[in-house]
């Protein structure tokens, strides 16, 4: 059976990772946010950017290039590949 001190070694234990996982809760929140901007941002960009291939295609009408096709498609699917950094420091730097 467990001793009063262990217990309470073991609560402190549980409430430093609770510490520990808030603060990485809330750091990841701020890279959402500043990546959602950041995405925000971009939107003009891609929305110029399309209209500027769109005029290149009717100007180029003899090149045959698949920027140069319109698409129906409005959906695109993505897939993101990365390392989850957790607890183990440096890692990923």
């Amino acid at each position: 059976m467990a001793t009063l001190q262990d217990i309470k070694r073991r609560l402190r234990s549980v409430e430093n990772t609770k510490q520990i996982t808030g603060a990485m809760e809330m750091v990841s929140a701020a890279k959402l946010r500043r990546a959602q901007t950041r995405v925000t941002a971009a939107r003009p960009y891609a929305a110029k950017l399309s209209e500027i291939m769109e005029n290149l295609s009717t100007v180029a009408s003899g090149l045959s290039h698949p920027l140069f096709e319109s698409r129906p498609e409005k959906t695109i699917g993505l897939v993101l590949v990365t390392a989850s950094k957790g607890l183990c420091g440096s890692y990923n730097s």
